[in-house]
């Protein structure tokens, strides 16, 4: 598996009738697919987040996504980023990511980590409890569902979950790769560091650096080269043709979750846009080039939160990015 640019769909918030949504979905799915993106991602969430949106705001439920994206597209992997495991009893979530393989013709890509959206958990009734318990609960179904994306039949008496030769057939493959996003240096990285083909690394890209150390860190904790785990890192894309459209899209963006960038000191205002890739194309290539890959993460997940809805955007991130990562 390699995942080295990625597109991810943050929202379902286009300004269209509900029954235009999901064909501006698609329309999306199918430009990255032609552009070269190599995987597309949606949410896996029921709200929209708070960083993105109000939680009423339209948010498709990611399996049923992804498994229409499959017989709207032929190449490109298709994934959660990532998958909450908190919604979703193990063994289920294995059977699922699997269908969705066979459905694709060995497209899927299992996205997990250990959620952390408070308020969804609260309002449709899913136990949230402590930090410690959600990623006690991640390494616990980890047990379960890897093995059997391989074939395998787990027997696991756990503190939060169960299996007795659990089955997991049919599969088009003997292996389906495995992801973890999340920005944890202890939990989610050990992890990763033991069970994931890929990590999509989720922080502020000026914590990178720290972040690689540290991962090289888990890694040698338990003996696997670090070489063998693919990294990305999601970043946030404003990208027009015009600069200063771009910028006007940001400062739209970030206003709109109450964050006035012209009225911030120059420290508040890289901390606001810590995350954020903004400009023309040439632009955008030189920060992710500079501030993404030079560090060393292996490639890059994109959304393009304030106009990927729109024809060409998605096509012209493609077209900017591809070449950074072709290598």
């Amino acid at each position: 598996m390699s995942i080295r640019l990625g597109y991810q769909m943050p929202n379902f918030s286009y300004g269209t009738p509900v029954r235009d949504l999901f064909p501006t979905v698609v329309a999306q799915a199918r430009e990255a697919e032609a552009a070269g993106f190599d995987t597309a991602f949606v949410m896996d969430h029921f709200y929209q987040l708070p960083g993105i949106g109000e939680p009423d705001e339209p948010m498709l439920e990611a399996y049923s996504t992804l498994s229409a994206l499959a017989m709207a597209t032929t190449d490109i992997a298709l994934s959660a980023l990532v998958t909450g495991n908190t919604y979703r009893n193990p063994a289920m979530l294995a059977k699922t990511v699997t269908t969705l393989d066979v459905v694709s013709g060995g497209r899927a890509v299992l996205g997990i980590g250990a959620g952390w959206f408070e308020l969804e958990h609260r309002q449709l009734g899913y136990e949230f409890g402590t930090f410690t318990d959600r990623f006690d609960r991640l390494g616990e179904a980890l047990e379960i569902i890897v093995p059997m994306l391989r074939g395998e039949r787990p027997t696991v008496e756990g503190h939060w979950y169960r299996t007795e030769g659990a089955i997991n057939e049919p599969r088009i493959r003997d292996s389906l790769p495995v992801l973890l996003g999340g920005g944890g240096e202890r939990k989610t990285f050990a992890y990763a560091a033991r069970y994931a083909d890929h990590l999509n690394i989720i922080c502020n890209a000026s914590e990178l650096p720290r972040k690689l150390d540290a991962l090289a860190q888990r890694c040698d904790e338990v003996g696997r080269d670090r070489s063998t785990l693919e990294t990305s890192f999601l970043a946030f894309v404003m990208l027009d043709e015009d600069g200063d459209r771009a910028r006007q899209l940001q400062r739209e963006f970030l206003l709109s979750r109450g964050v006035d960038l012209d009225a911030l000191d120059e420290d508040a205002r890289a901390a606001a846009t810590d995350r954020q890739f903004v400009g023309t194309p040439d632009d955008v290539a030189e920060q992710i080039q500079r501030r993404v890959l030079d560090p060393g993460v292996d490639g890059v997940v994109i959304n393009l939160v304030a106009n990927g809805h729109q024809p060409g955007i998605v096509e012209l991130a493609g077209r900017t990015l591809g070449p950074l990562v072709s290598g």
